[in-house]
C-alpha cells in the first residue's frame, strides 16, 4: 500500500515553513524547536542536523525514528486542514497533523504551557 506523497517530503524542506508561519505571528524559532522536541523526543543538536538545507530526511524518517514521542501528544484534538486529528487513523499522518495543529496554536498566540500540554 504506498503510503500518501506528503510522507516523502524532507522535513528540512518543512520546517522553515513552520518557523515562518510562527515569526509572521510574533513567535520564535526558538518555540518552533521547543515544540518539536516535545513532540518527538529529539535534542537541540539532533534537531539542528535534521533541518540543515538538504538533509534528506523525510517525514516518514522523521516520526519514524523519534527518539521518544511524548505520551502526552494524545491529548492533541481539533481541526487540521478540515480534518479532525482524532478520527485519522493512519498513525504517521495523525503525528503529522499533531505538529501541524502545535504549530497553528503557536502562530495563534496560544502559551507555550498550553500548547505543551503542561497540567497546572
Amino acid at each position: 500500500m504506498a503510503g500518501h506523497r506528503i510522507y516523502k517530503l524532507a522535513f528540512s524542506d518543512l520546517y522553515p515553513n513552520y518557523t515562518a508561519k510562527a515569526e509572521r505571528k510574533g513567535r520564535s524559532k526558538e518555540e518552533v524547536d521547543q515544540i518539536i522536541c516535545w513532540l518527538t523526543g529529539y535534542t537541540q543538536p539532533e534537531l539542528n542536523e535534521l533541518i540543515v538545507p538538504g538533509n534528506p530526511v523525510n517525514l516518514e524518517q522523521f516520526f519514524g525514528e523519534a527518539p521518544k514521542p511524548n505520551l502526552a501528544r494524545a491529548q492533541i484534538t481539533g481541526v487540521v486542514c478540515g480534518v479532525r486529528i482524532e478520527e485519522i487513523e493512519d498513525p504517521l499522518m495523525r503525528e503529522i497533523r499533531y505538529l501541524d495543529k502545535l504549530i497553528d496554536e503557536l502562530a495563534k498566540g496560544r502559551p507555550m504551557e498550553k500548547i505543551l500540554r503542561v497540567a497546572v
